[in-house]
């Protein structure tokens, strides 16, 4: 007959199996069933970290993967420990690139922040007994002493161990020393924070492993790590990145929501609900590749994913809301029953459109002109043509300005 020790071995390695469903890597080989059992055999919580740069203002479904994982550290009973790179923002992180990243000036970073924060708690537990919300600047703030013996730790040899670095090194191409240094700081965060697992994407492989040297350098434990699959966008090819134009964002109105998860390839949708909506929604899919589970058709498939995927991050209602508003747009061809109105500012006897479009739909100025020059704006029905920036006020009141196909609202130009 097995004892209470063999039972909570073998409880911790299934639990372990669980929360490792859908990762690419579990880090070392068992370590994660390891820190299960030791956790209980101490009779506290995992303290599971994700680190995310606010180089950004929002988070996209991309970023959403890591979080749901997260969201199941959660709902196992364990302590999320979110870390806002306030600081190593600073520096960027610079996985994937072939050069330095821009600076973003502090007010930017506080702002994305602030922002970041607030749109991650669509996904997690905001519970404070499993969230601790830090930011790094708390701890990298500091004295060259401190510095000096974080450096110390790391060789040069380790660091063009790094593909991208090792690719930039032998092609002559300049590293700065700014980069070299920020997956010390990532790795020191794990050591502030007293990290038992790390999370983050394929991506940040090199740095999650970085990050158990600097912990054993600094006489702890190493931590665990576990890396997500990256989410394909919308166009199916590409990593989803709001800098491409394939993303959904994690505060999207239902309408554009849904409407963006119609634009998924048929090919990604099992990813989608594999990765995004959980068990179950591994279960609807059937497998990857697997046809439409009941007999659908793969449209109506889509629209289901669609619908659960506003339903998550909003609600029922909105879904069937959004689900309507896109039937009867895409499919129907007409207006949205109910479009919201706009005061459109006029000076000269003009409204400047461009500006207006950046104000009501969240998008820069230049992107609006671009809109308006590509022929995806329309007003009162019909297309504006290349450069036509400012029109006549009467021409813009009482008249619906379409930008896209998914966003509407009704000018009021007096």
């Amino acid at each position: 007959m097995p004892n209470a020790t063999d039972a909570a071995a073998e409880d911790a390695t299934q639990m372990a199996i669980r929360l490792a469903s859908n990762a690419v890597d579990g880090l070392p080989e068992g370590a994660l069933a390891d820190k299960l059992r030791l956790a209980r055999a101490e009779r506290r919580a995992l303290r599971v970290k994700l680190g995310i740069d606010p180089t950004a203002p929002d988070i996209h479904l991309g970023h959403a993967v890591v979080l749901r994982k997260l969201r199941e550290f959660q709902d196992a009973g364990h302590v999320v420990v979110l870390i806002v790179g306030d600081y190593t923002a600073r520096v960027g992180d610079p996985s994937g690139r072939s050069s330095l990243r821009p600076m973003l000036s502090e007010e930017q970073i506080d702002a994305n922040a602030a922002t970041f924060q607030e749109q991650a708690l669509k996904v997690l537990d905001a519970d404070p007994t499993r969230l601790e919300v830090r930011r790094n600047s708390e701890w990298l703030d500091m004295g060259m002493i401190e510095l000096l013996a974080l450096l110390r730790t790391t060789t040069v040899a380790q660091m063009l161990e790094r593909d991208d670095f090792a690719k930039r090194f032998a092609a002559r191409e300049p590293i700065s020393m700014l980069e070299l240094l920020y997956p010390l700081l990532q790795g020191y965060d794990s050591v502030a924070v007293r990290a038992d697992v790390e999370l983050g994407g394929t991506d940040q492989k090199f740095n999650l492993l970085l990050g158990r040297d600097i912990q054993r350098a600094y006489g702890l434990p190493e931590q665990a790590i576990m890396t997500m699959p990256i989410l394909v966008g919308t166009d199916g090819r590409r990593k989803m990145s709001k800098s491409l134009g394939n993303h959904i964002g994690v505060t999207d109105a239902p309408e554009e929501m849904y409407g963006k998860a119609m634009a998924i390839p048929d090919e990604a949708m099992a990813d989608y609900r594999r990765l995004l909506l959980g068990p179950h929604g591994a279960e609807r899919a059937g497998g990857e590749g697997a046809p439409p589970p009941d007999g659908r058709s793969a449209r109506d498939a889509k629209r289901a994913l669609a619908r659960e995927i506003v339903a998550w991050l909003h609600s029922d209602e909105d879904a069937e809301v959004a689900e309507r508003r896109f039937e009867r747009v895409h499919v129907e061809h007409a207006e949205p029953e109910e479009i919201a109105e706009a005061h459109a500012a006029v000076e000269d006897g003009t409204v400047h459109l461009p500006g207006l479009i950046a104000t009501e739909f969240g998008v820069s100025r230049s992107e609006a002109r671009r809109l308006i020059d590509q022929g995806a704006v329309t007003l009162g029905g019909e297309q504006l043509g290349d450069g036509e920036h400012d029109v006549p006020a009467e021409r813009a009141d009482g008249q619906v300005l379409k930008v896209g196909r998914r966003r509407f609202r009704r000018l009021r130009a007096r």
